[in-house]
């Protein structure tokens, strides 16, 4: 019996070691299984309306559990509006376009009743030529390119017409690569409501038309290598209440791309702002003209702007190189509040404006509603400069307006602050291209203002350097003006100087 059962431990152990050094091997993964379009039906001859070919593609993917509609070369003409649907993507190969219809059959706008806290474009979403809601794992990748043709609607559009090339709502897994949308009307892409987006060397060209990219109420965002030319904004983040409620926006980060916006802002937050924005990242980004801001921010509806970073960025071309401004429009359901804007950083930031310009600007409202927490490291600017002495008392404000025209013209050539906490320029400086009358620097209603190793540019008739009023802690040091000269500073209203 016991040479029995010793036998029988022996048996298991072997099993046991067998066991343990067994290798599983899991299965390869499968390709994702291809539906060409031209296999249902499209042409891709320029002249044939291919969407119904299209759709069909769409849906056969996605009844197959997902896969790739894919666009041989062609011409696709797409008359009506594409349903893209769950785990499909839609791929473009070198040499194919599909290419929007002026023949006004696509999806007619749906109601909203939240269409009174923003503009018409923004709250309707159907009518685009690629349309999805509420869409899980999708994207449109490929070398090839979506172009409106001159069809899509910059304004208002009727019944039938579509005012934008790519319309998603509350979508998750959202990937754009490769691919160039072009005249995209209002808006080349409109996303609202999506989470885990990335994009890697997506173009843009909607010069001719309106916006680039409308990147509202998004969290986890990634977007690299873009190159987005617009008429209006060229890259802009927004959350604004056409869904319905205040959504939460952040983790978004965006390196190695070119922006340029003809009439507006090229990397900019607002004017719609009603859900809160939070961990931003911005780097190795070069901008090449801005009517408006290069890099603006803007709080106009309630929500609290904070732990947003920029860093190596390149502008050429701007009006306004930077601004930061708290509004009181509250567009926004729920009764909002005003909002906040807190922990910017600036870093190895370089600026060129051009006429007319706008000087950079930091603009809070007063009580809790101000400004704080923003340092520039390495921001280096020239303004186009041009205009005589004059007074240097709070120019005008409309509160209700984001445009920086909605302040009159700044009494400082250079940076003015108002309403402004712990704002720290170090190792900065600010120049002009032609003699300027006004000081470089004005600084009004402020506290914690710290300029080390500051340069600032000296006109022939301005009164002086820095002007600091009613100001509580202000410091300067180590800092000259252009010639090497000290800094003139003219302190009123009560100012006090404190360097800790």
């Amino acid at each position: 019996m016991l040479r029995r059962a010793s036998t029988v431990w022996v048996w298991l152990a072997a099993l046991i070691v067998v066991a343990a050094t067994t290798v599983v091997v899991s299965p390869p993964a499968t390709a994702a299984a291809t539906f060409n379009v031209k296999d249902y039906g499209a042409k891709g001859d320029g002249s044939n309306n291919d969407s119904g070919a299209i759709n069909k593609a769409v849906t056969a993917a996605n009844a197959a559990g997902g896969g790739i509609v894919r666009f041989p070369s062609g011409t696709y003409r797409s008359s009506n509006t594409i349903h893209l649907k769950s785990n499909v993507t839609l791929q473009l190969d070198s040499g194919a376009t599909l290419k929007g219809s002026g023949s006004d059959d696509y999806d007619a706008p749906e109601s909203n009743p939240n269409d009174d806290y923003q503009d018409y474009g923004h709250s309707h979403f159907h009518n685009a030529m690629i349309y999805g809601d509420r869409l899980t794992n999708i994207g449109i990748t490929g070398s090839g390119t979506i172009d409106g043709g001159g069809h899509l609607i910059t304004g208002n559009p009727d019944s039938g017409q579509a005012d934008k090339i790519l319309s998603l709502t509350r979508c998750n897994g959202l990937t754009l690569n490769g691919v160039t949308f072009r005249r995209g009307g209002h808006f080349a892409i409109l996303t609202n409501g999506c989470t885990g987006i990335t994009s890697d060397h997506l173009h843009i060209d909607t010069a001719s038309d309106r916006d680039g990219w409308n990147v509202i109420s998004a969290t986890n965002v990634t977007i690299t290598n873009a190159d987005i030319a617009a008429n209006d904004d060229a890259l802009v983040f927004k959350s604004d209440y056409a869904l319905g409620a205040k959504m939460p926006n952040g983790h978004v980060t965006v390196t190695d791309s070119h922006l340029s916006a003809e009439c507006c802002n090229a990397l900019m937050f607002g004017s719609e702002t009603c859900g809160d924005f939070s961990d931003y990242q911005f780097a190795r980004i070069t901008i090449t003209g801005a009517d408006k801001s290069g890099l603006g921010m803007v709080s106009m509806d309630g929500s609290v702007i904070s732990d947003v970073h920029y860093r190596d960025i390149t502008m050429t071309g701007v009006r306004s190189p930077i601004m930061q401004k708290i509004g009181t429009r509250k567009r926004c359901g729920n009764n909002p509040g005003v909002g906040r804007i807190s922990d910017v950083t600036y870093d190895n930031i370089q600026g060129t404006g051009v006429s007319p310009s706008f000087s950079p600007t930091l603009w809070g409202e007063s009580g809790s509603n101000r400004i704080s927490g923003v340092t520039f490291t390495n921001v280096h600017l020239t303004v186009p400069g041009g205009n005589g002495t004059m007074s240097t008392s709070v120019p005008s404000n409309d509160p209700k307006d984001y445009n920086p025209k909605s302040i009159g013209t700044r009494p400082a050539y250079g940076w003015y602050i108002h309403n402004a906490d712990n704002v720290k320029f170090v190792n900065s400086s600010v120049e002009f291209a032609s003699n300027d009358g006004r000081p470089a620097v004005i600084a009004n209603a402020a506290s914690g203002l710290t300029f080390d190793h500051f340069t600032a540019e000296r006109g022939s008739s301005s009164p002086h350097d820095l002007g600091f009023q009613s100001v509580t802690g202000y410091c300067v040091t180590n800092s000259a003006n252009s010639s090497g000269g000290s800094l003139r500073i003219s302190s009123s209203g009560g100012s006090t100087q404190s360097c800790g």
